[in-house]
């Protein structure tokens, strides 16, 4: 293998690893929490795209068990786009040469 292969793979890994990456930030993910009561959806970037809150929360006394419920949906959907991105990361990278343990993206 001389440097023009080396050259060659190391500009395909470039593009596959773009396309990974506009591919993560396509993804949306709900998270749930109070049984659905409230939900949160997210993009593949992180960023909170809408918040639905079943309207029986919406009394102040039951302002405190919103907020907790609020915050309980953004981390479920948090976990939930962690492990689709893996899961899409993995995917995508079957049959690249990548070493093993090695994390994408950088």
């Amino acid at each position: 293998m001389d440097i023009g292969d080396i050259m060659k793979q190391a500009g395909e890994m470039q593009a596959k690893m773009q396309e990974m990456q506009d591919k993560l930030a396509d993804l949306e993910v709900t998270g749930e929490a109070g049984a659905g009561m409230v939900k949160v959806i997210i993009n593949g970037r992180g960023y909170a795209k809408a918040v639905a809150i079943e309207r029986t929360l919406m009394r102040e006394d039951d302002a405190e068990i919103l907020e907790d419920l609020i915050a309980a949906a953004i981390n479920d959907a948090k976990a939930k786009l962690e492990t689709q991105s893996q899961e899409q990361m993995k995917a995508m990278t079957a049959g690249l040469p990548l070493p093993p343990g090695f994390k994408l993206p950088f």
